[in-house]
């Protein structure tokens, strides 16, 4: 295993000017020995380029990489000693599933006793047990790539495992499994692992720490309560959570916070310069309130959905669109109708030109 450390940039177009030129924009980031990261964004983001670098498939067109200390920048994927799992099946047809497990060891002149050892611990683990003797080529698509799986992980001594998108390929009903099982992995055999998605779930229940990108750049890093909870940038809000974050124009004056239509009291406690901000609330957080309530804003119900575990309320107050998570069997306001909903609490975030206010 080994602790990364990346100050890059890249760009696939030479002599790069601009932001857009770049896939990737100036980065400083560090991944700790034995840590589970995820790379969360949207597609296009830089997220398969950042960790194309981290391989050695990709040399940076700016800045370097170490490993442990050590200058890797230009060193290929076999000298980093990384292990590399892809979006599809890697794998070898006419092998058996315990031959295509043992090649990454066969290869570096393992001794044999080892080998079968290492194989038959990976294969329990990834429930492949009673398949070993079985040719890869009558297999699943869900059974191959959980081969790939396994031979990225068969190398003890790797200094890190990546993983490109390796559950896209997996039925809907077998992902959570395996993100369950690759957690319990990373907990017994103590890797260093890279995961690339778009999908906040699988990020959120496997990392540690979770790096959220767009447009090329890392905008926050940290815990899954620190995404949820206190978003450093309006896209994080946005984008993590089903629904993303609330967003109000809002401004304050005098120790007040003005949004359009309504004059609000801010948090005891809190304080805001005079200016323009985005006033950011979880629907969870949004709830019922009475009329005039400090911090509540009158809104106008256009949609109700009865999802089963909670109502979602979506409202229009003051030409900005507004939803609640509210819970089930809640007595709600009809469509049409006007109702006060809270916004200004302990979990409100305030935000200025795209970033958190402290």
């Amino acid at each position: 295993m080994a602790r990364i450390d990346l100050d890059l940039a890249h760009a696939y177009r030479p002599n790069p000017r601009e932001d857009s030129d770049y896939a990737l924009l100036p980065l400083k980031m560090r991944f700790e020995d034995g840590g589970a990261y995820a790379l969360l964004g949207p597609s296009g983001c830089g997220k398969t380029t950042l960790l194309n670098l981290v391989s050695g498939l990709l040399s940076p067109s700016q800045g370097t990489v170490h490993f442990d200390g050590a200058d890797v920048t230009h060193a290929s994927p076999q000298q980093r000693n990384i292990a590399q799992v892809f979006q599809f099946p890697v794998i070898y047809d006419t092998m058996s599933v315990a031959q295509n497990l043992a090649f990454p060891l066969r290869n570096r002149k393992v001794p044999e006793d080892q080998i079968r050892r290492r194989v038959a611990e990976i294969a329990e683990m990834l429930d492949l047990s009673g398949d070993l003797d079985r040719r890869a080529s009558g297999l699943s698509a869900d059974a191959k790539q959980k081969i790939s799986l396994g031979r990225g992980l068969v190398r003890p001594d790797v200094s890190a495992v990546l993983f490109d998108e390796p559950l896209t390929v997996i039925d809907p009903h077998l992902k959570w499994q395996l993100r369950r099982k690759l957690k319990q992995i990373h907990q017994e055999l103590k890797l260093t692992l890279v995961y690339v998605t778009h999908d906040q779930v699988e990020a959120l229940t496997f990392a540690d720490q979770v790096v959220v990108m767009t447009r090329g750049r890392s905008v926050q890093v940290g815990t899954a309560e620190a995404l949820f909870e206190r978003p450093q940038h309006t896209f994080v809000g946005h984008f993590i959570g089903s629904p993303g974050m609330n967003f109000l124009q809002a401004r304050a004056e005098g120790g007040r916070l003005q949004v359009p239509g309504v004059d609000l009291s801010l948090p005891a406690g809190r304080a805001l310069a005079d200016g323009d901000y985005k006033l950011g609330v979880r629907p969870e957080y949004v709830t019922l309130a009475q009329p005039l309530a400090p911090g509540a804003l009158p809104a106008t119900v256009t949609r109700i959905q009865d999802v089963g575990t909670h109502l979602l309320l979506t409202a229009e107050a003051g030409g900005q669109p507004l939803k609640a998570r509210l819970a089930p069997g809640l007595a709600v306001p009809a469509k049409g109708e006007t109702t006060w909903l809270q916004v200004v609490g302990e979990h409100t975030c305030f935000y200025a030109n795209e970033e958190l206010v402290a």
